[in-house]
């Protein structure tokens, strides 16, 4: 059983981590997309296009399970993506852990890229999931092209300016873009003590083994984790041995 994870950047390390934990047996197919991100300023059409090439790549490797942990390609090409590779190959999105967190929280803020936090999709995401919470987004610039890049100094600059605008009294943070969790230390250790985060990794991980084993077919594999490069055959960048899940899934100092 062979499981493809879709991102343009490193938002996909910490869903394909908490698989390689759940499941050390399964075979990982990461695909990146170094000549084309970041994938959230792009039009639309594109992004569609490019996600939708990918998933076609998935399946011409042999993928017969395909996992879009990033919001961006998740938002724009969820549903075109599942139309291309037809209903015998789950297609698992990720959405933003909104809901959990209005459940348990008066007061949350998203943090996101600038355009997922302008965008109408996180807009309806609060007004149907956010309850009776106040919901607020905080667009953290900056911080993802961060994580990619490697560079913890500069991300640890993004999240001081997204805690600043932070409301002061906020319960919980809710984890709107699949590259932050990588730095969690560091966002806990800028928000006020007892702030809780929400975090959608390991959630779509679990879900992707759920239909992963709906199919009934052997899952066990050897382990392998292969890397694409906007379809070539690579690695992981240098930049994502900065992070314990790029380490679990091989990535080298």
């Amino acid at each position: 059983m062979i499981v493809a994870l879709i991102d343009s950047g490193l938002g996909l390390l910490p869903t394909a981590a908490w698989l390689r934990k759940l499941r050390p047996d399964v075979d990982l197919l990461l695909q990146l997309d170094p000549d084309g991100a970041p994938w959230g300023p792009k039009p639309e059409q594109w992004v569609i296009d490019r996600v939708v090439e990918a998933a076609r790549t998935s399946l011409r490797h042999g993928a017969e399970v395909i996992v879009l942990p990033c919001n961006t390609a998740s938002v724009t090409a969820l549903e075109q993506v599942r139309a291309e590779v037809g209903p015998g190959v789950p297609v698992i999105g990720t959405v933003p852990a909104i809901k959990p967190a209005a459940a348990v929280c008066r007061s949350v803020a998203v943090w996101a890229t600038a355009a997922t936090t302008a965008s109408k999709y996180q807009a309806d995401l609060i007004a149907k999931f956010g309850g009776d919470a106040e919901v607020v987004g905080v667009a953290c610039h900056g911080l993802a092209d961060s994580i990619d890049g490697g560079d913890l100094v500069a991300a640890k600059e993004s999240i001081a300016r997204a805690a600043e605008q932070t409301p002061a009294d906020v319960e919980g943070v809710v984890l709107g873009c699949t590259h932050y969790p990588l730095v969690i230390d560091a966002i806990l250790a800028a928000l006020p003590e007892g702030v809780r985060l929400f975090d959608s990794a390991q959630a779509v991980a679990a879900q992707t083994i759920r239909r992963m084993d709906g199919l009934g077919r052997p899952t066990t594999g050897n382990g392998e984790v292969r890397v694409l490069n906007s379809g070539r055959p690579g690695e992981l960048p240098p930049g994502a041995a900065s992070f314990e899940s790029g380490r679990i899934l091989g990535a080298q100092i």
